[in-house]
């Protein structure tokens, strides 16, 4: 063949049918621009570029190898191109992340009219809508797949979900999903599921993946098992998580990396960092994402040594930090107190890693700094800082809280109104510089900051907190005595309180009680004691196994009242309790804090 087909390709006769076939083999088989293009060029001089079957096998090589454009040229110069033609090349457009490009294709396909769309045509035009989460094109396709019957099809339907997934219209990709009936597969599943997981409704996601278990015989794919454990991680749903755990057993998904990391984060995040680090130990090819979540998860529980050890072991296996690496590391010092390094980390992003300090960086240090009482460094950082709307709110409230702290009300008055400016958290800044002012004892501003968010419709949100025990998730307020067991839980709490004055317990009058302005003494027991957490604390200990770890999840800050407490009652009752505030972890064992009191 390679003597022979020099002569046949400048033969003036009509190429016979064994040539086309055996170009059609090679431009399958091409995997590379050198040879994608000689074979171009004998298509050329065999006069085929105007069959179609052989130019759109050359469209398919181009796309193949990423040269989209030259594939789209093609396309337009082709004299009959078929459903095929179109297809491949808006499929390319989004293979190299140019959906708005797919999307024009698409139209100007629909403006000639003269090939009709196939399932696999609207399948790769809803994936270019979903990776620009427009919803407003994608409904447009939707229509035209009802009026053209494909919607049956359980790839373009599974790609609806996905669309619609990720235009957070979850309502619509429920009714496509439920639609599918009895045509669902492990991919329309795993859709849904992504599609709840990624929009915070991860309780839909865990019971979704609860009724997949039960309904089907097919296994769930790496995909579907990942956004199952970034839910329970975000809920801190530990018995889901396991229960997810033991499906990428039984799949063999444990060498995934993916996989991997997100048992590592899931773990962590309910409060299990022992299995963390079990399971970061065992990825046989670490990168960057893996050792930046076991870093995060150690800042996070406290142990901000631990995490300047791990970043260290990374910088010596040569593996360079991004931009949440330094994250992670600025946030071990934090809550830590290990500000002299973190300042180093920071001033030293540039120089030794090439990363340039971000605004996330920023809120960073002024937490730390905020956090020791150098709150007149922090403003000043803070003054410096470029941050947008949302960064900014992270910023300057993390400044007033520290403010409040220790007491500076000068700084909390700039910097609530600062966060009020951001307009974000809005009702955080009134609480916080509330707070300030009655630390201080400046009780008139502060019930006048009460009742300007009263006359606003400004609510604070309530604190709650949340136990699971077996598979379901029991949710308490503070000061709700709506729970069936509220007299045995008080009763417990009686006991529980006089067992913690026997060893020197008193109430705080200082953390966690400045927001009770105007209450007497005995009303601000009577509320301290009716905190979510505590309420929580009781329930678990009425019904988890002795000896068993109580983990407690929380939507706020834990007061410094409840710290003690839950100290206390960890030596007393001889079980380790593990609370997850909105800020950290604090691991209670033998009346002591993971934290040292600092937090």
């Amino acid at each position: 063949m390679p003597v022979l087909a020099p002569r046949l390709l400048f033969s003036k006769t009509a190429p016979s049918f064994n040539i086309q076939a055996s170009l059609t083999r090679k431009l399958v088989e091409s995997s590379d621009l050198c040879s994608t293009t000689s074979l171009h060029a004998q298509i050329l001089k065999l006069g085929l570029v105007n069959d179609t079957v052989t130019t759109t096998h050359l469209i398919n090589g181009y796309v193949r190898i990423r040269e989209t454009d030259i594939a789209r040229q093609l396309l337009d110069e082709m004299p009959e191109p078929n459903v095929v033609s179109w297809t491949s090349v808006i499929s390319g457009y989004n293979d190299v992340g140019r959906p708005k490009m797919a999307l024009m294709l698409f139209q100007k396909m629909h403006e000639e009219n003269s090939v009709l769309p196939n399932e696999f045509t609207f399948a790769s035009v809803v994936k270019a809508c979903s990776s620009l989460a427009n919803s407003k094109a994608g409904k447009r396709v939707h229509a035209r797949l009802e009026i053209s019957g494909f919607r049956q099809n359980f790839v373009v339907s599974s790609s609806l979900v996905d669309m619609y997934g990720k235009c957070n219209d979850l309502e619509t990709a429920r009714w496509v999903f439920y639609l599918m009936g009895y045509d669902r597969n492990v991919v329309s599943w795993t859709s849904m599921i992504t599609a709840f997981a990624q929009n915070a409704h991860g309780d839909e996601a865990i019971e979704l993946f609860r009724e997949f278990i039960a309904s089907t015989s097919e296994r769930p794919n790496h995909y579907m098992l990942a956004s199952v454990i970034n839910a329970c991680s975000s809920l801190g749903r530990l018995q889901w998580g396991k229960v997810a755990h033991g499906a990428v057993i039984r799949g063999g998904h444990e060498l995934n990396n993916v996989i991997a990391t997100s048992l590592l984060d899931m773990y962590a995040k309910c409060g299990c960092l022992n299995y963390s680090e079990k399971i970061f130990l065992r990825i046989r090819e670490h990168s960057v994402i893996s050792y930046t979540s076991m870093i995060m998860a150690m800042a996070k529980h406290g142990l901000g040594k631990s995490s300047l050890k791990l970043f260290q072991e990374m910088v010596q296996k040569r593996i360079k930090p991004n931009d949440v690496t330094m994250i992670g590391i600025l946030n071990a010092c934090s809550h830590s107190g290990l500000v002299e390094q973190g300042l180093e980390y920071f001033n030293s992003m540039y120089e030794k890693h090439g990363l340039s300090p971000n605004s996330k960086h920023y809120n960073c240090v002024v937490d730390m700094l905020g956090r020791v009482g150098r709150v007149d460094q922090a403003y000043d950082l803070a003054k410096k800082s470029e941050a947008g709307p949302v960064q900014g709110a992270l910023l300057w409230g993390a400044l007033l809280s520290a403010a409040r702290l220790h007491g500076r009300v000068d700084i909390a008055r700039e910097a609530s109104k600062r966060l009020i400016e951001t307009n974000q958290k809005v009702t955080g800044a009134y609480v916080l510089l509330s707070n300030a002012y009655a630390t201080t004892g400046e009780w008139e501003k502060s019930e006048y900051l009460r009742s300007e968010m009263k006359r606003g419709g400004i609510v604070k949100e309530r604190g709650s907190s949340w136990i699971e025990i077996k598979d379901s998730i029991y949710l308490f307020h503070a000061g709700d005595l709506s729970c069936d067991q509220t007299g045995e839980i008080l009763k417990l709490l009686k006991d529980l309180k006089g067992r913690m004055k026997e060893r020197g317990y008193r109430e705080s009058t200082k953390a966690g009680l400045s927001v009770l302005v105007d209450v007497d003494e005995e009303a601000r027991e009577e509320m301290v004691d009716l905190h979510s957490e505590k309420l929580a604390l009781a329930f678990g200990l009425i019904h988890l196994p002795q000896g068993s770890t109580i983990r407690i999840m929380k939507n706020l800050r834990m007061c410094g009242d409840c710290h003690e407490a839950f100290k206390l009652t960890s030596g007393i009752v001889e079980r380790e309790i593990v609370v997850r505030d909105v800020n950290r972890f604090h691991s209670f064992k033998d009346g002591s804090c993971t934290c040292n009191d600092f937090w």
